[in-house]
């Protein structure tokens, strides 16, 4: 078994039953913040992100992307290798979000060439097999990528990569935002920005 599938199975571990989410998507309404989305709060939530009808790619959504909180989406699309609860993926087809069960590393190109307007990659790399790998692939496929990752963290059984702000800038061919947080639960070292490419 490789360093990799370990660390997926630790992952799986860690979500459980996958009902709780709370902690993980508190986080992610910062994470929200810092790649730019526009919050457009009804009566209902302010946790309400408007996406002007883009496609996007979230690039380990997981159990709980923050597409489920978006509106005006023109596609969206989720990949994740974890397993996920069948009421997951039913969760994501009644948004019309489809949900594929594959790596960030086997991201290929649709056959008609479609693209995305925009990946977003958060809170994922470290927990991938080839980080570098992710991003070129994300690269290739969406015209802006959006991303959020915690950096200089130790390597741990559930996080096999240290990601490092010079790695991730020369990944991107860009200069991110880097910012230590205290925002709670959101605290540590962070790298976020909003880059296009060359699509």
């Amino acid at each position: 078994m490789t360093l990799w599938n370990k660390a997926q199975e630790w992952e799986q571990s860690w979500w459980g039953n996958c009902i709780n989410t709370f902690y993980e998507e508190e986080k992610q309404l910062v994470y929200a913040d810092k790649m730019g989305l526009e919050r457009c709060g009804n009566d209902k939530t302010p946790y309400v992100y408007d996406l002007h009808g883009i496609s996007v790619l979230d690039i380990g959504g997981g159990v709980c992307s923050i597409l489920l909180k978006c509106i005006n989406i023109k596609r969206g699309v989720v990949i994740d290798p974890l397993s996920m609860p069948e009421w997951v993926i039913d969760r994501y087809t009644h948004k019309n979000i489809v949900f594929d069960n594959i790596k960030g590393e086997d991201i290929e190109k649709e056959p008609n060439g479609n693209t995305f307007d925009e990946v977003w990659v958060y809170n994922v790399l470290q927990h991938t097999e080839n980080p570098k790998k992710v991003v070129e692939n994300a690269k290739a496929i969406g015209k802006t990528i959006r991303i959020f990752e915690w950096i200089d963290i130790p390597i741990n059984e559930g996080h096999i990569h240290t990601l490092r702000e010079n790695d991730l800038n020369d990944w991107l061919g860009g200069f991110g935002k880097v910012e230590m947080m205290n925002y709670r639960p959101a605290r540590g070292k962070a790298y976020y920005g909003v880059f296009p490419t060359k699509l």
